[in-house]
């Protein structure tokens, strides 16, 4: 009986941290964010909470900003789908081939990942300046001005413009979850296609895309949830204008919590976030067992 205790005692001295910090910084910030979703509140220390219900829910529902955020983070998902993934497989099988050169390209690969956020943001705003930005200056000397554009500025082309400098930062990233896939695939399986004459997009296409479902599986759901979260990139760059027209959920959020002073709305925003995020990972998993069924 008293190992039986020591134990219990034991196990929970271990967990008793992780537990801890679990409900300080994320159960105890989700519930405070549902309740605040009911009230409105000014964001002020000692300023009262007034109970309004489903007002906030309704006010965002009604919100044509928030319907176009929701657009937004659909282009990002496309993105995320035909360009990032697409360019993340490609470059896992690249480095994980037997050409030369793979350890320098696995650290040029990565390289955009361990730049800080603002950092390439801002990079990426003096190159698509309109004035005197490299890729407007490239067509130019290409004699192709017509192409040139205010990237950031232009309705419907800087939500684009935001999109692929994302899937360019974020593809070694998703390179080295595809990689580790690749690399768990026993190498007695291509050498065995190889004899039977199965090679090149034969190989791909029967052996390597199929036993590396999992990492499609895991790109998927953090693909889903990133891009209903992105905000960072989107604020450095854009800061969600001009009108709107390039905004997110979280930069929404943002502004109607710290620019306008409703926290309230900004909670409700925020839990049809989790609850449109959860929806969508199960959906997603559902699929995906449903194919390897």
């Amino acid at each position: 009986m008293k190992k039986r205790r020591s134990s219990k005692t034991t196990i929970i001295l271990y967990l008793a941290p992780a537990v801890i910090l679990f409900v300080m910084f994320i159960l105890y910030p989700v519930i405070n964010t549902i309740y605040l979703s009911f009230n409105s509140w000014k964001g002020i220390y000692g300023s009262p909470v007034n109970f309004v219900g489903l007002t906030n829910y309704k006010q965002v529902l009604q919100n044509n900003a928030f319907w176009k955020s929701l657009l937004n983070s659909f282009f990002f998902m496309v993105g995320g789908f035909c360009v990032l993934m697409p360019l993340s497989f490609g470059l896992a099988l690249i480095i994980t081939s037997k050409l030369r050169g793979t350890k320098f390209m696995k650290t040029a690969f990565f390289m955009p990942v361990m730049l800080s956020t603002t950092a390439v943001a801002l990079m990426w705003v003096y190159i698509l300046n309109p004035s005197y930005g490299a890729l407007n200056e490239l067509l130019r000397a290409l004699h192709l001005d017509g192409l040139a554009k205010d990237w950031l500025s232009t309705p419907g082309l800087n939500i684009w413009s935001v999109v692929l400098v994302n899937e360019w930062m974020y593809a070694g990233y998703n390179m080295l979850i595809f990689a580790a896939g690749l690399v768990s695939i026993p190498g007695d399986i291509y050498e065995a296609a190889e004899i039977d004459g199965c090679t090149g997009f034969k190989r791909l296409r029967y052996i390597s895309i199929p036993l590396s479902k999992e990492s499609f599986k895991i790109f998927s759901i953090l693909c889903v949830t990133g891009c209903l979260k992105a905000f960072d990139l989107v604020w450095a760059m854009t800061k969600g204008g001009p009108n709107h027209t390039s905004e997110v959920p979280a930069s929404l959020l943002y502004n109607e919590a710290f620019t306008y002073k409703f926290f309230g709305k900004s909670s409700a925003i925020g839990v049809l976030l989790l609850i449109l995020g959860v929806t969508l990972s199960i959906l997603v998993n559902r699929l995906l067992r449903r194919e390897e069924e």
